[in-house]
């Protein structure tokens, strides 16, 4: 069923690009940054993510600092991480492993689309049973039309209060882009593909769902959707 929803590589290329914004506040900071590789530079840049990701989660200040697989293609990958603030995250640039990833990129990528700033509005988490299988993460940028942005916010609002305590949903986090009013992440983490089919199987999916049929300023909103496989830590 997802995989009508994949966009070509072109397009979801020009979405994060527009989605790319300036610096973020002073306060907590979720950073998502995306990287198209060459075919030649999948398996060491993938390595060297791990090693910049397991680097990352220990340093000073992180919260949060994950690398995964876009699925079906092994080139296109996604880091996410949260940060207790913007100076945390800029003394980490400077970290060997972050230096390690920097050096590898100016000759193993096809192209790096950039980095986006997050402001996390809403959100519930909820820690993974130790013997779960591997996690299955929904990506979702949405930039939406002029005036839809608390409509938007207040259905996922009610959303989150219907999977509160939804077995197989570990993450579920709303995010707007930093200096972007109209410009939305949705992250959802699932303890497997189990999970994730049995939620959108639930009928409180279906207002988010009707919303973006009609809410985005360049439909179909679906090119705006990433299923993506945890690359690390594993």
């Amino acid at each position: 069923m997802f995989e009508r929803w994949r966009s070509p590589v072109l397009s979801f290329i020009a979405i994060v690009r527009k989605l790319i914004s300036a610096r973020p506040s002073d306060n907590a900071v979720a950073v998502l940054k995306l990287y198209q590789l060459k075919p030649s530079s999948q398996n060491e840049f993938g390595e060297v993510l791990s090693e910049y990701v397991l680097s990352s989660g220990t340093a000073p200040g992180n919260i949060l600092a994950e690398a995964y697989y876009e699925k079906g293609d092994g080139s296109i990958i996604w880091v996410i991480e949260r940060w207790r603030n913007e100076a945390f995250y800029k003394m980490n640039r400077s970290s060997a492993a972050a230096k390690m990833v920097n050096k590898l990129a100016r000759v193993g990528l096809a192209k790096r689309v950039g980095t986006i700033f997050l402001e996390d509005l809403e959100g519930i988490s909820r820690e993974a049973p130790k013997d779960n299988d591997q996690p299955l993460i929904i990506l979702l940028l949405a930039d939406l039309k002029a005036g839809m942005e608390d409509h938007f916010r207040s259905i996922n609002q009610a959303m989150m209060s219907t999977f509160r305590y939804e077995p197989g949903l570990l993450v579920f986090t709303l995010s707007r882009v930093v200096y972007h009013k109209t410009r939305f992440v949705i992250y959802k983490k699932f303890l497997n593909l189990n999970a994730f089919q049995r939620h959108l199987q639930d009928p409180a999916v279906r207002p988010v769902m009707e919303f973006l049929q009609t809410a985005v300023k360049e439909p179909p909103f679906e090119k705006g959707y990433h299923h993506l496989i945890q690359l690390a830590p594993l």
